[in-house]
C-alpha cells in the first residue's frame, strides 16, 4: 500500500487558499470601484433577464 504523499496535500491546500484570497481581493476591489453608499437609479425596482416579473393575470 502506498504511503500517503503529506506534501502534495499540504501544497494543493495552500494553492486552494491562495486562489481564494485572490478572489477575495478582486470581489473587495470590484466593489471599491462602485461605491455601495451611491444607490444606483436603475437599481430601484428594476426586474432584470434573469429573473423577470410574471406576467399580468387576466379575468
Amino acid at each position: 500500500m502506498a504511503k500517503p504523499n503529506y506534501a502534495f496535500e499540504k501544497r494543493q491546500r495552500e494553492l486552494e487558499k491562495k486562489k481564494k484570497k485572490e478572489e477575495k481581493a478582486q470581489r473587495k476591489q470590484t466593489r471599491g470601484d462602485s461605491p455601495a453608499d451611491a444607490p444606483n437609479p436603475g437599481d430601484a425596482g428594476a426586474t432584470d433577464a434573469a429573473n423577470p416579473a410574471p406576467p399580468p393575470v387576466e379575468r
